[in-house]
């Protein structure tokens, strides 16, 4: 059964001005990992489209709950890129992409609920596990975060239309690692990652 996520975790914490937290993107193989946080305006607000954790969400209702949450709350996305991937490695480079988010929404210190378990260093609030069926701000956050990175790819993959990343987002399926096969790699890809890093020192050791 779906959890309906609700304001009760925002108004519990009883900071004026509360902003969810959450990321999108930390298992591809290519592009960025985005972040995003939303404060809503009020927390007794009629709210005509669905929101609860972006994965459970059709692409239609997730559009839309995107385009209203955009209109109607506080918001900011932000994002750090492959390189900063691999130098950060994908856990602290999210951490890193979810305190530009909060800096972004320039709203001083604001108490953050941070979807999962584990609250960036630069930020104050709580951790939340599985926030995003739990809190309204988180869940509006994931939905812009994923919003935000499937337009990416899907611009990328305009780009770079070998490798399917308008469907795959991505994400290693069979028929990514098959283009990534025929067509080798470019700067989109996270060079730390598992498939990546091992093609990098297949091709240096037969160098």
């Amino acid at each position: 059964m779906k959890q309906t996520p609700t304001f009760e975790i925002e108004i519990n914490c009883g900071a004026p001005v509360v902003a969810g937290v959450d990321e999108a993107g930390r298992g591809p193989l290519c592009g960025p990992v985005v972040a995003a946080a939303v404060v809503f305006p009020r927390h007794d607000m009629e709210i005509p489209v669905v929101i609860r954790d972006s994965k459970q969400m059709t692409p239609r209702a997730r559009a839309a709950a995107y385009e209203w949450i955009v209109a109607n709350t506080r918001w900011a996305v932000a994002q750090c890129s492959p390189a900063e991937i691999d130098e950060l490695n994908i856990l602290w480079a999210s951490m890193r992409a979810m305190e530009r988010a909060v800096d972004a929404l320039g709203c001083g210190d604001c108490f953050c609920l941070v979807d999962g378990n584990r609250v960036p260093n630069a930020l104050h609030g709580s951790a939340v596990v599985k926030g995003d069926a739990k809190s309204l701000s988180i869940a509006a956050a994931s939905i812009l975060a994923k919003e935000t990175r499937d337009r990416i790819m899907r611009e990328l993959g305009a780009k770079y239309p070998q490798y399917g990343w308008d469907k795959n987002a991505g994400y290693p399926t069979a028929s990514h690692l098959q283009a990534i096969e025929k067509y080798g790699i470019n700067e989109c890809y996270r060079k730390s990652f598992g498939p990546i890093k091992e093609r990098i020192n297949n091709e240096t050791s037969h160098n």
